[in-house]
């Protein structure tokens, strides 16, 4: 399967599985950015652990999951958002004032929005969860 939003792919594909209520879940595709977003998303705990797997077909991913997520995914378009303009996508993306995340790729490297508003950068915005 080869699709061209790997971020998109691999936030569907764990959504899935916590839907239906399975434990862990492996994503077939690896790269920095999936890697930030995981870390991100484990540090706010909507996921567990996550560790490498690699064989013979390539780089994997395996996440256990809590079952804490509600809904999450990529945002496309990449939203450009100005450091005092996040409370419009946070209406858009998010169920409610203050939970969930949306997360930004900043000058920085990548961080949540509201880690994004504390340090007064603007960014792109990558995905949501809540």
């Amino acid at each position: 399967m080869s699709l061209n939003d790997t971020l998109s792919n691999a936030l569907s594909h764990i959504l899935n599985n916590e839907k239906v209520g399975k434990a862990e879940c492996v994503i077939s595709q690896s790269s920095k950015l999936i890697r930030h977003v995981l870390t991100l998303l484990k540090e706010n705990e909507y996921l567990g652990e996550f560790a490498d797997i690699e064989n013979t077909n390539g780089k994997f991913i395996n996440v256990h999951l809590l079952g804490k997520i509600n809904n999450c995914g990529s945002i496309k378009p990449r939203f450009s958002v100005k450091k005092d303009n996040y409370e419009k996508y946070e209406k858009r993306f998010l169920p409610a004032k203050n939970f969930g995340i949306l997360i930004v790729s900043t000058q920085k490297g990548i961080m949540t929005h509201n880690e994004a508003m504390e340090k007064g950068f603007g960014g792109k915005l990558l995905a949501y969860c809540y």
